[in-house]
């Protein structure tokens, strides 16, 4: 899978202007701020849109005069205090001083001006109602959550990607419309981060700020992106692709193909060789071996003043703790103790030994952005160098408008010793080239968001990311082999952005922490990762987080890794696996199925609230190389969402089903897996019932859910081969994604014939099967004659796989 990048998103390909409308008076020079401005001085006093430079000439006096272009009907147009887009209202009451800037044929910028100057503004764009509204929101400091509603006061602080549905008439409801869509995303304009949201008179605000008082504007220009389109999905990718000056791939880290084990929740801080070892032992012996592992936080050499050994723990206080080196901690070196009889020489002794002795392929360790929660201590020995300051950080009024957050209570308190940036580059070069001398594969880096909170008389939040992203990304480049790197608790668009022009953040943690101990918190993990794809899933491939194999909700989060396209790993303590969960996700060899895309909501889940609303399923889609694959959640009656007035709830109660309807219509793309000899009819395999049933692609089937049940369908395009024969691979019945062991299907004889093989690559081990309008003559895999199954009556093939062709296999289905 490849993503985008942009090498900056902010400088945006303006030469997709096509041509643009005169209209109310403008003091000149002032549609960027100087970090941005573009336009020579020149005495053009009636901009209202601002195109770019590509579509006008200079004139003699080296001022620009206007390109005709033929592309005037569709484009988002400001007139009479009205943002009309593709020719509907969507924001009335629209004030003056908030400018349109057009870009392409369907996309704008939103922009504003103020008589003051300040480091924080809060522009009114204007009225929003009557609309169905999907907001992606930071409800805490770290992390975003989505929210529905019909009007502007239902866009919460913090909002950082709007996405409206706009239909034609009144009736909202009305299922017979095609809809089109408009995404609104707040953008970082120089110096400054916007964000979205509403007040209680159902007005979209912007609020701009730099996160120091010493970096102001009057203006911003470039605040606020618009676009629109017929298709949600191909609107967020065209639009992530306006933003981008350049396009182009990142390479995946190898850790994403491999099933894994974090041992954060296992141990937490008290992780040890130990237990890793015994973790590891464990699951190999069940058959489902981890290729890479994350060793979190508790491994590094740390000092607490404020937590002192021996004392009662204080709640918070671990978030007080300092980086005293880049070394590892006593836990993980032999030292003189004579109770360290079992500790490893090093790191470097422990990586190599768990390695040989469990086939691992990646061994990451976690990291603060900062090196630690607490950051540096100042003037020890081996962090002076760094020349970290003790920093008190100060949290926006946005972020303070929500939910509060206990890391960020306690960095508050306790402070932070933040790295001088004149030296993070020499900091991150000298931890990863240290973890590489001791075989360590990659980083998890975590605490990210903490920059926009110490940002004062560091140049703001926005050019403080920067520099420490790249310096970062800088040297995961220069000292680890892969892409080696995940990225956690950096979903501000601070970092989202700087992630979008790099080429080495590919994964990103997409939701807050996975709770094993908190059940009210097992279905807004699913649904909010799900929904933050939407935005996520177009810049980096989202992190589902870990979670138990032996839980109440364990299948919940099974099912949801295997149709979300992402790394599969857990946290189980040692010996505590259910193994039968685990081997419906991990094949023998440790390697997985993962499907093609980031997962995300089906089409007609956008506008609900599949968590509160009392009667809607969450469906999740995907593709494989071959088929499809529809995840289908009950969220309903276990939480509810943070930062929302719950006496409105549509209270469910855990045992009570919810019905919704399921197509294979809901399967974005499909185009990609159908091909030519497509039917136009569909082989559903639902895992639950273990049963096939075959569907036109625009009908539906019914499905109910008790709270925290799930299941997942296989969408198989049924073909034709041989003219006579109708043939969908379901793939391997025993796997929750099962279309995903499948790499290709081909027919080998003449296709004009009425007889010949189907050719079938794939791997896994396990029940093969196949919908086949025709009992087949027969079957083989890797050239040995097999024994097939076929049912008359679902027209369903099945062949066993053994573990012995796991890695690899051709099967032939002859006719």
């Amino acid at each position: 899978m490849s993503h985008t990048f942009s090498t900056n998103p902010l400088n945006v390909n303006m030469n997709l202007v096509s041509m643009t409308t005169l209209t109310r008076p403008q003091k000149p020079n002032s549609c960027f701020s100087s970090s941005s401005t573009f336009l020579p001085h020149c005495n053009i006093q009636t901009l209202r849109f601002l195109p770019h430079r590509s579509l006008l000439r200079l004139n003699k006096n080296n001022c620009y005069k206007w390109k005709h272009s033929m592309f005037i009907s569709t484009k988002p147009l400001l007139k009479d205090g009205t943002l009309s887009v593709n020719g509907q209202e969507a924001i009335t009451g629209v004030p003056d001083n908030v400018f349109l800037t057009p870009l392409s044929d369907s996309s704008a910028f939103l922009g504003a001006t103020s008589s003051q100057s300040s480091s924080r503004h809060v522009f009114k764009l204007g009225v929003i109602q009557d609309v169905r509204l999907l907001s992606l929101f930071r409800f805490k400091v770290w992390w975003m959550i989505p929210r529905v509603g019909n009007s502007g006061s239902d866009i919460p602080i913090e909002t950082q990607m709007l996405l409206l549905e706009a239909r034609k008439g009144p009736d909202l409801d009305k299922s017979n419309d095609s809809p089109s869509y408009i995404i609104f995303l707040p953008l970082l304009d120089g110096e400054f981060r916007s964000s979205l949201q509403g007040n209680s008179s159902n007005e979209l605000e912007f609020c701009l700020e730099s996160g120091d008082p010493a970096i102001v504007t009057s203006e911003s220009m470039r605040a606020v992106f618009v676009n629109y389109g017929n298709h949600p999905f191909d609107l967020m990718k065209e639009s992530m692709k306006i933003l981008e000056e350049q396009t182009g791939t990142f390479s995946m880290p190898g850790i994403l193909d491999v099933f894994g084990w974090c041992t954060w929740d296992a141990f937490y801080q008290e992780v040890n060789p130990q237990g890793i070892k015994d973790g590891l032992k464990s699951l190999s012996e069940g058959g489902t071996p981890a290729k890479f592992l994350i060793i979190d936080d508790g491994w590094q050499d740390t000092t607490n003043e404020f937590q002192k050994e021996g004392e009662p723990f204080i709640d918070g206080s671990q978030f007080g703790g300092r980086l005293v080196s880049v070394e590892e901690n006593s836990k993980f070196r032999k030292t003189s103790n004579e109770s360290q009889a079992d500790a490893p020489n090093d790191l470097k002794h422990f990586v190599a030994d768990i390695k040989r002795n469990f086939g691992l392929k990646y061994v990451y360790v976690w990291h603060a952005l900062l090196g630690y929660w607490g950051g540096l201590v100042p003037n020890a020995r081996d962090t002076k160098k760094y020349n970290p300051k003790l920093t008190y950080p100060l949290q926006s009024p946005g972020n303070l408008a929500n939910m509060r957050d206990l890391a960020m209570d306690c960095m508050e308190k306790y402070g932070v010793g933040a790295i001088d940036p004149a030296r993070i580059s020499q900091f991150y070069d000298d931890l990863h080239s240290y973890l590489v001398s001791q075989d360590v594969d990659g980083v998890k880096v975590d605490v990210q968001n903490i920059l926009e909170t110490i940002a004062t008389d560091l140049g703001g939040r926005v050019s403080l990311t920067r520099h420490f992203q790249e310096a970062l990304e800088k040297s995961i480049a220069s000292n680890f082999q892969d892409n080696s790197i995940i990225c956690c608790m950096g979903l501000s668009t601070d970092s989202i952005y700087q992630s979008c022009s790099s080429k080495r953040s590919a994964i990103t943690r997409a939701s807050d922490d996975y709770y094993p101990k908190n059940p009210a918190t097992q279905t807004l993990h699913i649904a909010a990762v799900a929904f933050n794809s939407i935005f996520l899933g177009e810049v980096v491939v989202p992190d589902w987080d870990m979670f138990y194999s032996l839980h109440d909700a364990a299948e919940f989060h099974a099912i949801a890794r295997a149709v979300g396209g992402c790394p599969v790993y857990v946290s189980d303590k040692p010996g505590e696996h259910d193994h039968k969960i685990l081997k419906r996700l991990v094949l023998p060899d440790g390697s997985v199925l993962r499907a093609k895309y980031p997962g995300r909501p089906s089409r007609d889940c956008l506008f609900i609230d599949p968590v509160m609303d009392g009667k809607s399923l969450l469906k999740i889609w995907n593709l494989n190389k071959c088929t499809g694959v529809i995840g289908v959640f009950n969220c309903q009656g276990a939480g509810s969402w943070p930062c929302m007035d719950n006496t409105n709830q549509n209270h469910v109660s855990n045992s009570a089903e919810v019905s919704g309807q399921v197509s294979p219509a809901d399967v974005e793309y499909f185009e990609e897996v159908s091909g030519k000899l497509w039917t136009g009819d569909c082989a559903i395999y639902s895992f639950n019932k273990g049963s096939v049933s075959r569907l036109p692609k625009e009908e539906k089937f019914g499905v109910g859910l008790r709270t925290l049940e799930c299941d997942v369908f296989t969408v198989s395009p049924i073909k034709v081969y041989y003219q006579r024969i109708e043939f969908a691979p379901i793939g391997l019945m025993n796997m929750y994604n099962s279309g995903g062991a499948i790499e290709s299907v081909e027919q080998c004889g003449d296709p004009s014939s009425y007889n010949g093989s189907i050719h079938i690559k794939g791997r896994g081990a396990g029940c093969f099967g196949g919908y086949s309008s025709v009992k087949p003559k027969g079957c083989s895999i890797n050239g040995e004659e097999e024994e097939m199954k076929y049912g008359e009556e679902d027209k369903l093939v099945t062949v066993t796989i053994d573990a012995s062709n796991n890695s690899g296999w051709d099967m032939d289905i002859w006719y």
